[in-house]
């Protein structure tokens, strides 16, 4: 007889918000107005609970007695309702399990228990098999989730089979162009063929044998343009730009730049010109000229950092602001949830990193139009409604839970979003400089692995955000993009915020991009990890998964050895698990360990090289006076009357209220446009509107 529990839990009639947002979709945009009603439920499978436990939690924990239904075991559904669940792939994390678990643990005050959840969708209407099929396929992405079986399991243990050890790649170092031209082609790398070939010259005349899979992995990732910029870092050999009437501003901006880097470098630089030099040169060229003082530098890669005077209570304090943006376009594009989840889960971990509270955020997004017909979608796309809402509901789901407000919302439509997604998320942090210790790690420092566990969800992130991709990527790339954890991160935050803890870190990283071997590897010149004590989700991982596998809420810190204990004490009081993984050596190598079996051993002077560079000539198409967006008129409206043109106009999707994507962020109201009664307006802040008592929907928050 199984010891799992079975339990479904449907949300009463009125609070079914989510099973009537469903239908709605499926009828309106899957245009199958045969599906007359729907309902959605959340099933949860349990195991490891005595049934006193049991019958304690499902009302506290797994529902709400005045918003659900629970039913034990078995779901009531009437004859004529089609009936499919849905569950995340093994390995993907799932959120709604995890909180439960440790949510019934509090209760129980006992042995953790494992659940598994599903969602199950039940039908009715006048459907046939290619009706439910075509549902199926439109509910449920293929990079996360798949179709779950009704009967219930025996157990929940995983069949997590031994891994096998990490095998080297026999040959090599012997391999002729074309053997490693078969070989690059196998393996889905993100660096070039010229990049592999740098490999096996390398191996073959420095470390005379074969590299493990591992090693190749971690260069790939090491060396990825998530991780090194290689596109912006790409030698311009040559620069040619078209001549027409406006190519002289951008000659003369041409001309500019290099008489700029004449100065900055001197006239007899070797430095390559690159598009990340023409990004700096301006912010060199100021601090070259001490224009810059407040900038904030150290060896420390995380977010771009200032120093400010801050005033508390009548006293002035030194404190440093730090700001970052990140792009999760890919992520997003084949995983709205998840990707755009992580988009801001990315862009709080560098500052939270470099020891900054991360007080706001913004969002920045390109779509294609989402009221484009389900039929009408590119191939090996997702439909762009999809995308659009299931990102909005992943960036403000983390946000909100972490507790971040998102001052401006703002999405932008144009068709050139179809074939690829922009997911932009910036945040802004700060915390007292006194509070961060920036030293150089020395030999016997020991490196400290905290927050969250491993997982195969994030594996090749950076890989995968740094290759090209193809129709088939959404079917073939899913354990690229992390599942985020906000509540595991917000207790980092809480962490370091702590003074006391702040003061103890010489140096710190995130998990974000590389997992281990980038977050650690950076760190210091000579490293020897050993991957056995790394934290796991499940059993199962092998070496590299360990090595590469990413994720927002983990950081890794150096820490004098003697202050180790002390470090670990003060994370078991925010509930975070803290393992010291690696220590700092004198050999300038990364070296990782794993069941006995020493699977990376590279010298960081290579690993240092970014691999080759990339050589590239350059055009650039001078812009048409016609094409100014300033000017322009958008097609829908050529040629007609004014009256009908405004009136069309404040429809078009770009220019229309978004105030419901806006209402899915907890937001802070700045100064408001406040509309007056006879057609002017005003600026005024919050409070003073409410001093005014103007209502409240005729403020709109800039």
């Amino acid at each position: 007889m199984s010891d799992v529990i079975r339990i479904f839990v449907e949300k009463r009639d009125g609070f079914n918000v989510e099973a009537k947002h469903v239908l709605w979709d499926i009828r309106h945009n899957l245009r199958m107005m045969s599906v007359t009603d729907l309902r959605y439920i959340v099933r949860y499978d349990i195991e490891g609970l005595s049934r006193e436990e049991f019958d304690k939690a499902k009302g506290i924990v797994l529902s709400e007695p005045n918003a659900d239904m629970i039913y034990e075991e078995t779901l009531p559904v009437e004859d004529g309702w089609r009936v499919f669940a849905m569950e995340y792939l093994p390995g993907q994390y799932d959120q709604r399990g995890d909180s439960a678990e440790q949510c019934v643990q509090l209760l129980t005050q006992g042995e953790r228990c494992k659940v598994l959840t599903a969602r199950v969708i039940c039908l009715k209407g006048d459907i046939t098999d290619d009706d439910q099929k075509k549902i199926e396929e439109y509910l449920i992405n293929p990079v996360e989730s798949r179709l779950a079986s009704l009967d219930k399991p025996e157990t929940l243990d995983m069949e997590t089979p031994v891994p096998e050890n990490v095998k080297r790649v026999e040959g090599f170092i012997t391999w002729n162009d074309d053997e490693m031209a078969e070989y690059f082609g196998s393996m889905g790398f993100a660096m070039t063929l010229s990049d592999l070939k740098f490999c096996r010259d390398y191996f073959r005349d420095t470390e005379h044998r074969d590299p493990s899979v591992t090693e190749l992995r971690v260069i790939d990732t090491y060396w990825s343009d998530h991780c090194r910029h290689t596109t912006f870092l790409t030698r311009l050999s040559e620069i040619e730009i078209e001549k027409a009437a406006l190519g002289n501003v951008i000659e003369d901006a041409l001309k500019e730049y290099y008489a700029t880097r004449d100065e900055v470098y001197g006239k007899d630089t070797k430095r390559i010109v690159s598009l990340m030099d023409m990004a700096l040169m301006g912010m060199k060229s100021l601090k070259k000229k001490g224009m810059i003082p407040d900038l904030d530098e150290s060896e420390e890669i995380n977010a771009c950092s200032i120093e400010v005077p801050v005033t508390i209570d009548g006293k002035t304090e030194k404190w440093l602001v730090q700001f970052k943006n990140e792009t999760h376009n890919h992520p997003t594009e084949i995983e709205p949830f998840g990707g755009a989840a992580t988009c801001l889960g990315g862009a709080i971990r560098d500052p939270l990193s470099g020891r900054a509270y991360v007080y706001q955020a913004m969002r920045v997004t390109g779509s294609g139009d989402p009221t484009t017909p389900f039929d009408k979608t590119m191939h090996g796309k997702l439909p762009s409604r999809k995308i659009t809402t299931g990102a909005a509901q992943g960036y403000s789901s983390y946000g909100n839970q972490i507790g971040l407000a998102t001052g401006q919302v703002v999405e932008l439509y144009d068709k050139g979003y179809v074939a690829k997604r922009m997911e932009i998320g910036a945040v802004i942090g700060a915390s007292p400089k006194e509070n961060v210790i920036r030293e150089v790690p020395t030999p016997d420092d020991v490196i400290v692995l905290l927050g969250g566990r491993t997982g195969r969800d994030g594996c090749g992130g950076a890989t995968g955000s740094s290759k090209a991709h193809t129709e088939s990527s959404i079917e073939t790339c899913g354990a690229e993009v992390q599942k985020g954890n906000p509540p595991t991160e917000r207790k980092i935050q809480r962490l370091f915020r702590n003074p006391n803890v702040a003061k103890l870190i010489k140096r710190c990283n995130d998990f974000g991009a590389g997992g281990v071997c980038v977050a650690i590897g950076e760190l210091a010149d000579g490293l020897t990890v050993d991957l056995d004590k790394v934290t796991k989700k499940y059993d199962g991982l092998d070496g590299t998964e360990l090595a590469i596998s990413e994720s927002q809420e983990r950081m890794a810190v150096v820490l004098d050895k003697n202050d180790v204990d002390k470090f670990i004490e003060y994370a078991a009081d925010e509930n975070l698990e803290a393992t010291a993984v690696a220590v700092v050596t004198e050999n300038p190598r990364l070296t990782m360990n794993w069941r006995g079996d020493t699977i990376v051993d590279l010298s960081r002077e290579f690993l240092n090289t970014n691999g080759v560079t990339q050589v590239a000539k350059a055009y650039i198409a001078a812009p048409k006076a016609e094409d100014c967006y300033r000017e322009a008129c958008p097609e829908e409206l050529e040629g007609l009357p004014f009256e009908e043109a405004l009136t069309k106009n404040m429809g078009r999707l770009n220019v229309c209220s978004q105030i419901g994507l806006c209402e899915r962020f907890d937001a802070s109201i700045g100064a408001a446009t406040v509309i007056m009664p006879f057609g002017g307006k005003t600026q005024l802040t919050p409070q003073e509107a409410m001093a005014a008592k103007i209502p409240l929907p005729t403020m709109l928050p800039q």
